[in-house]
């Protein structure tokens, strides 16, 4: 509150962002918790749930890539805010279709769709709490804006207890909820003041035209890789992992999601808390990244421990990955505002469109190996070169971002 009583627009914007980033992850993970209920009431074969639900991972996931290009361009072209408004639009309403789905092909569909839409949210949101806050604060914001919207996880668990339907449908409701508190958030700034300007805006291409912009946003994807490894695969399908590693107890998958989550909501505030206090968003990204590292490997070799700690574990792989917002904050501030909301759109759905490739390069090494040891290889390769591609990042704690970029 200011001196006459007014709520700090600037307050708003944190709040709106970390509510609508709350109803990104409810929606963006529903279907992981839903996978095998919902597959096993549309009448997919017990045999090809496994394989049904990594095409549809790959569906939402590869929505997520073609949304984030257009949405991320949108942002830098037309602004934050309508763009905001019409991605929670179209996904809320996408989630409410998807509880009436009836086939493999309608649920595809609504996936693709609805991933589409979710692209937006959070790149957008941080690119727009980034530019109202101030230097010295805006990693504090983004870190309460992730820990805040990452425990949708939890309530998405919750709610599955209903059933699938039920769940989608309050994912949806949700979505058409948060619409009306977007009324109390301005557009930023230093989106204004670009746009008196003449410069290009959201130009894609000319981070793909320059060598030295390209190297250092494809390391920003790549740093970002691990994160969606663990989650798209590890947590995903625990259940599978839980079998093949003899965990006394059965694991249920949407449980795992909840565990991970909250820890990757205590972990995006730790995550922050040291790159505030060490000044530095390279030296958070690979303490949390080492971390996470090594939990990999207690996570491979859980044989035969209980459900409960093997639940544990997974809690703590979500702290590890808690650097997921100090993660797109840095990529963020990589960027002049007139790409930034391209650039910290694309990045996090490129690295949640990689997700389909590591799947799918897991599922082929899985027939000579087995789930356990594939997945171990496919880990640490993308966790070693995400540890790698944090050095050749530019170091931008406390930096001022309101400057162009020059084609």
């Amino acid at each position: 509150m200011d001196k006459q009583g007014h709520t700090n627009p600037i307050n708003i914007v944190v709040i709106v962002a970390a509510l609508g980033y709350f109803v990104d992850i409810y929606d963006l993970i529903l279907f992981s918790i839903v996978r095998v209920p919902s597959l096993q009431a549309i009448g997919v074969p017990v045999d090809q749930i496994k394989d049904s639900g990594i095409f549809l991972i790959n569906m939402q996931m590869g929505g997520m890539l073609l949304g984030g290009i257009v949405w991320g361009i949108l942002g830098d072209k037309k602004g934050r805010l309508s763009t905001l408004f019409l991605t929670i639009l179209l996904y809320s309403l996408a989630n409410i279709a998807n509880g009436f789905v009836q086939n493999i092909n309608q649920y595809a569909c609504l996936r693709l769709i609805a991933g589409f839409g979710l692209a937006g949210e959070l790149g957008i949101g941080i690119t727009l709490v980034s530019e109202v806050m101030t230097k010295e604060t805006r990693g504090w914001a983004t870190s309460i804006v992730a820990g805040i919207g990452i425990t949708g996880a939890a309530l998405a668990y919750l709610v599955s207890e209903w059933g699938w339907k039920e769940a989608y449908w309050t994912g949806g409701i949700l979505g058409l909820m948060l619409l009306g508190l977007r009324v109390y958030v301005h557009e930023s700034g230093m989106f204004d003041k670009v746009k008196k300007s003449e410069a290009k805006r959201g130009n894609f291409l000319s981070l793909f035209k320059d060598r030295k912009k390209f190297f250092k946003y494809f390391c920003c994807i790549l740093t970002g890789t691990p994160v969606w490894f663990t989650i798209g695969i590890l947590i995903t399908f625990s259940n599978e992992f839980g079998e093949a590693l003899g965990i006394i107890g059965s694991v249920s998958p949407g449980k795992a999601v909840m565990f991970h989550y909250l820890g990757a909501s205590v972990g995006s505030m730790i995550t922050g808390f040291i790159s505030q206090k060490l000044k530095s968003r390279k030296k958070a990204l690979l303490i949390a990244i080492a971390f996470l590292g090594l939990l990999s490997f207690w996570y491979f070799g859980s044989f035969g421990i209980s459900a409960q700690l093997f639940y544990f574990i997974i809690f703590l792989l979500g702290i590890a990955q808690g650097y997921w917002a100090v993660f797109i904050t840095t990529a963020s501030e990589q960027f002049g505002t007139n790409i930034r909301s391209t650039v910290t759109t694309t990045v996090p759905n490129f690295v949640r469109g990689a997700t389909v490739l590591m799947i799918i390069w897991w599922r082929h090494m899985t027939e000579g190996m087995g789930i356990v040891q594939s997945a171990m290889i496919v880990g640490a390769v993308v966790i070693v070169i995400a540890f790698v591609s944090v050095f050749f990042l530019e170091e931008s704690y406390g930096k001022d971002l309101d400057y162009l970029e020059v084609d």
